[in-house]
């Protein structure tokens, strides 16, 4: 599945002036896998710390792997989109396909 998200996406070149970034996103009660997506502009390396500090209030995440905490035995979700209150973040970092 990774390769196919990758070429679906591709790791730079989704949209022109637009690129993504697979992260993983811990809330109190979620672990989130996905794909975020930010305009090309200024630092790439700045992405994720710019979602945090940004203006919007909400996170839209692609392609979501979502496994309860509270519940570990609890089946993993999947889900194309999902949006994301950034009040309820508490770790937000790149992630490897592998993980």
């Amino acid at each position: 599945m990774a390769k196919e998200l990758e070429n679906e996406y591709g790791n730079d070149d989704f949209v022109t002036g637009v690129w993504s970034e697979r992260v993983l996103v811990v809330t109190q009660d979620y672990e989130i896998k996905g794909y975020v997506f930010m305009p090309r502009t200024g630092r790439k390396n700045r992405v994720l710390s710019d979602i945090l500090n940004g203006l919007k209030r909400f996170v839209a995440i692609k392609d979501c792997e979502i496994a309860h905490r509270l519940i570990p035995n609890r089946r993993t979700e999947y889900h194309n989109f999902l949006q994301l209150n950034l009040n309820s973040i508490i770790l937000l970092r790149p992630t490897l396909e592998e993980e």
